[in-house]
């Protein structure tokens, strides 16, 4: 895109998040007002109002992932595209390109179509303040996505919960099925990486293992960003620990592949568990995919994959917006539900005719 927005006629696209605490006014904003004069004027007419949703991207530049899964920005957009078609509204996209004059030129324009709500999802503090305070100024509410926006509900994804979700499971399972053998865990992934916030997902994963396994020793191997690494790295830590089941906590789901192929490598593959992160489509498959999550694949080592639902994001953030833009209250912080997706329940969240 080259910076001009993309705008939808009829429902076919994006979503928004939760809010923070305002000061007590006795001043209805004018933003607000409106909304309910026009609904007011849409029960007159037997009419439904409908509303102009701005959604800026984080990035849709092909092959660049999302906080630390396997997902594009193209997907997110495309979560909106869909879950609009269930509602009154009408969509106009923006790519941020990660950029911030890109971030403050499309609120901009924004703001010259008069859209009702804009939905934030971007990375920058100082941007996102900037942002806040011409929205404010142009009496547009704003929702963020995974980053705050001074005085803006935030919808975001949890890490801390979601590791927590994945140790846990680990944990049972190596407490249950290796009961009084040696265990030692490893964290694998790219463990630095502040932006993607995976310290906070390392961290939970650490603290959900402890729950099950509180004198287990669990190591690090940091990848660094390259998926390529696992197998030397992986490799490295099987020969130094022969004889003793391995829980493996990875990080993301192509993670969570490569280590699988790893531990085959090594003639290991009894001796390993493996709990992922994401549930992209590279762990459950399309309907012709290879699917690692599978009914038919219950043998697999990889246990299961806590979900981040990228995908799903305008179902979960189009009515926080609805509802913001209504006059109801929201909470200040709406997070992700993560849950662990296994060959039990694949189909009940990602089903075949969704796989395509």
């Amino acid at each position: 895109m080259t910076g001009s927005a993309e705008p939808l006629t009829s429902c076919t696209e994006p979503p928004a998040p939760c809010a923070g605490r305002r000061r007590v006014s006795f001043l209805i904003p004018a933003a607000i007002v409106a909304a309910l004069v026009a609904g007011l004027a849409g029960e007159a007419t037997g009419v439904e109002r409908r509303f102009t949703i701005a959604f800026a991207n984080l990035t849709e530049e092909p092959g660049v992932l999302l906080e630390g899964t396997g997902f594009t920005g193209r997907e997110v957009r495309e979560s909106f595209v869909l879950a609009a078609r269930t509602y009154p509204v009408d969509l106009v996209f923006y790519d941020n390109h990660n950029d911030a004059h890109r971030a403050l030129a499309n609120v901009e324009d924004a703001i010259a179509r008069k859209v009702d709500l804009y939905i934030q999802y971007f990375r920058d503090s100082a941007v996102n303040a900037e942002i806040a305070r011409k929205l404010r100024s142009a009496d547009i509410p704003v929702l963020a996505v995974n980053y705050p926006v001074p005085g803006a509900p935030l919808y975001t994804a949890d890490n801390s919960a979601a590791g927590r979700v994945g140790g846990e499971a680990l944990g049972r399972f190596g407490s249950g099925a290796w009961k009084g053998q040696p265990v030692v865990a490893v964290l694998i992934g790219p463990l630095g990486a502040q932006a993607d916030r995976i310290p906070e997902r390392a961290q939970g994963v650490v603290d959900g293992l402890k729950s099950h396994l509180p004198t287990v020793t669990v190591a690090r191997i940091d990848t660094r960003g390259d998926p390529a690494q696992v197998a030397t790295l992986l490799g490295r830590f099987l020969a130094a620990n022969p004889g003793r089941k391995i829980l493996v906590a990875a990080m993301d789901d192509t993670t969570a592949l490569a280590a699988k192929s790893a531990l085959e490598a090594s003639g290991r593959l009894a001796d390993g568990a493996i709990v992922s992160h994401g549930v992209d489509r590279s762990i459950h498959g399309g309907m012709s995919d290879h699917k690692e999550i599978d009914p038919s694949n219950r043998g697999s080592i990889v246990i299961g994959s806590v979900a981040f639902y990228l995908d799903r994001y305008g179902y979960d953030v189009l009515p926080l917006a609805l509802r913001l833009l209504r006059g109801a209250p929201l909470p200040p912080r709406t997070a992700t539900h993560h849950k662990l997706i296994t060959a039990a329940n694949v189909f009940l969240e990602y089903p075949p005719y969704d796989m395509q």
